[in-house]
């Protein structure tokens, strides 16, 4: 995943006082990398989604770049733990690629999200209502296009985070 579309949310939560857990495909350190291509830094991973419980988490967020997603996107307990996770009603921020496990997830129907333009059709053909814009929200779903609008997408996602429901 690029590094900035981790990092930046990542520590826009955080600054503003969330808790935040770092889910992949295996456990140890995750490469990110710097426009898919360049290595860039690792991140420590703290659980596999294949051991997390959807209940334990307030709100989800799926970074983008291609490879990220594309691997997401294969694996059952990824798919299913992102389709179960939607069905809670509770926040999902996604940028760039990261709607490809969405779509994957069948969640996306009548929803309305942006993305990467180079996944657009994908989108479409998991009936989802596509644009181009930095910043759409529909419900509990945030989306946007790519690292040209972190700023707007970090500031939104504190606010549709911070508005989630919390668990009594």
């Amino acid at each position: 995943m690029p590094q900035v579309e981790l990092e930046q949310p990542l520590g826009a939560l955080l600054g503003a006082g969330a808790q935040a857990e770092l889910l992949s495909l295996h456990t140890g350190e995750i490469n990110a990398r710097q426009m898919d291509i360049d290595p860039a830094r690792t991140f420590t991973v703290d659980k596999k989604v294949a051991d997390a419980r959807v209940g334990d988490y307030d709100a989800l967020l799926l970074p983008g770049g291609t490879m990220n997603p594309d691997q997401l996107r294969t694996d059952p307990d990824a798919v299913a733990f992102v389709r179960e996770f939607v069905e809670t009603g509770n926040p999902v921020a996604t940028i760039c690629h990261g709607p490809w496990t969405l779509a994957e997830a069948g969640v996306l129907r009548g929803r309305r999200l942006t993305s990467w333009p180079s996944i657009r059709t994908d989108l479409r053909n998991a009936d989802a209502e596509v644009v181009d814009e930095e910043v759409v929200i529909d419900r509990q779903l945030l989306s946007s296009r790519g690292p040209q609008d972190l700023p707007a997408f970090c500031e939104a996602l504190i606010e549709c985070f911070a508005n989630a429901p919390q668990p009594a």
